[in-house]
């Protein structure tokens, strides 16, 4: 068969789409990789688009457990939240979907890889980086960057003249990434900073004044700091992870709407949706709250702002990603016990912790008769602690 072959990471939607018939025109044959992450099994319109478009051989692998306890369980461990809002689905994926693209140029005997990202997201760079950290060798083509269109509309047109079917409309032209982790939405009405997200731009989180009227709650059981039961009863992670996306969105939990600081150097406007992420992200911390000394709590809270960095900028295969890796697999040796949270329109509460490791003595803590705290100690403690700051102030 004439032509270079390059693998195409291929999602089914309109860019991917478009890419696969460029590609064509100039001369590759095109063997299309889709990844399951859980955004449901690729449907066979999203397969028969990538054969009209021209491509010679689509692959499937289903990814989903592997997602999910080796991206998202280290990520959750860490408590890696970007910029305070974003719990990284998509970028948790990114370095998966790369990892597989490498390995299927190498099944087909590929010397190319491509993907539809755009010039200025930040797809390009966490697929590109882990492309060139795994096999440097290979030819990385980037359609978007190079073609002529201008705009989703030039794109809709040149899929429509060549009776490629597509999703989306001139109208309507959001760009949606969805996962096990979370859904990304952007573009569109969105582009505008000021415009309150129409009702229809979420897809799996009901508005808290549609959620359920009476509260929830689930009992969430952790082991060394992977999730592993619900209520008591032992899950496999992707049930696990499936069971509370549907009970979070439910309950109107799990959104957010924020402006972040892109790899690039620009910000851009997003919507996420993180149900299950939401309520996993705060039972752990909290259940780390209780098993975790002061020392170990605080720096460790640095330690996540970075490894949320790393995460959003691609760079997962790193030595310092490893590093810390390693590092808070040190600390997760103990986070194992029970935490139950509360749902209730939007709100998600942590309302009762328990481990056989926890730190926490009542007999401490207590202001009761119970109370067995040394209160007479804390004055030459607080002489001592105050001691470098005396006369310090003029």
């Amino acid at each position: 068969m004439s032509g270079k072959t390059v693998v195409l990471a291929f999602s089914g939607g309109l860019d991917t789409s478009v890419c696969v018939k460029w590609l064509v025109e100039r001369g590759y044959r095109v063997v299309c990789f889709m990844a399951d992450v859980g955004q449901g099994e690729p449907s066979s319109a999203a397969v028969r688009r990538g054969k009209i478009a021209g491509a010679s051989k689509i692959l499937v692998r289903d990814l989903r457990r592997e997602f999910v306890t080796d991206y998202c369980w280290p990520a959750l461990k860490a408590q890696a939240v970007y910029e305070g809002g974003y719990l990284l689905a998509t970028a948790l994926s990114r370095p998966l979907i790369a990892k597989h693209l490498v390995e299927v140029a190498h099944q087909v005997g590929a010397k190319a890889v491509a993907h539809g990202c755009t010039g200025k997201g930040n797809d390009q760079v966490r697929f590109e980086v882990t492309a060139r950290i795994l096999d440097p060798s290979l030819e990385i083509i980037a359609p978007v960057r190079e073609w002529e269109f201008r705009s989703r509309e030039e794109e809709i047109d040149y899929a429509l003249a060549h009776k490629i079917p597509i999703d989306v409309t001139k109208r309507s032209s959001y760009s949606i990434d969805e996962n096990l982790w979370g859904t990304s939405i952007e573009s569109g009405v969105l582009e505008n900073p000021w415009t309150e997200p129409p009702a229809e731009t979420y897809r799996s989180i009901r508005s808290p004044r549609r959620a359920k009227a009476a509260p929830g709650a689930v009992t969430v059981g952790f082991t060394r700091g992977a999730p592993t039961h619900l209520n008591g009863k032992r899950l496999e992670p992707v049930a696990l992870v499936e069971r509370l996306n549907a009970l979070g969105g439910a309950h109107g939990v799990g959104r957010s709407d924020m402006i972040e600081s892109r790899v690039v150097g620009i910000k851009s406007r997003e919507v996420y949706e993180a149900p299950g992420g939401t309520i996993l992200l705060r039972a752990h911390e909290e259940l780390e709250r209780l098993v975790l000394d002061r020392e170990l709590l605080q720096f460790k809270q640095g330690i996540a702002i970075r490894y949320a960095q790393m995460v959003y900028a691609g760079l997962w295969f790193t030595p310092l990603k490893r590093a810390l890796d390693a590092f808070v697999e040190q600390t997760q040796r103990r986070v194992s016990g029970e935490v139950r949270v509360k749902l209730y329109k939007g709100t998600c509460q942590v309302v009762g912790r328990k481990s056989p490791y926890g730190l926490y003595q009542e007999r401490l803590a207590t202001y009761s008769a119970k109370d067995q705290f040394d209160q007479r100690a804390a004055e030459g403690f607080i002489k001592l602690y105050g001691l470098p700051y005396e006369g310090g102030v003029h």
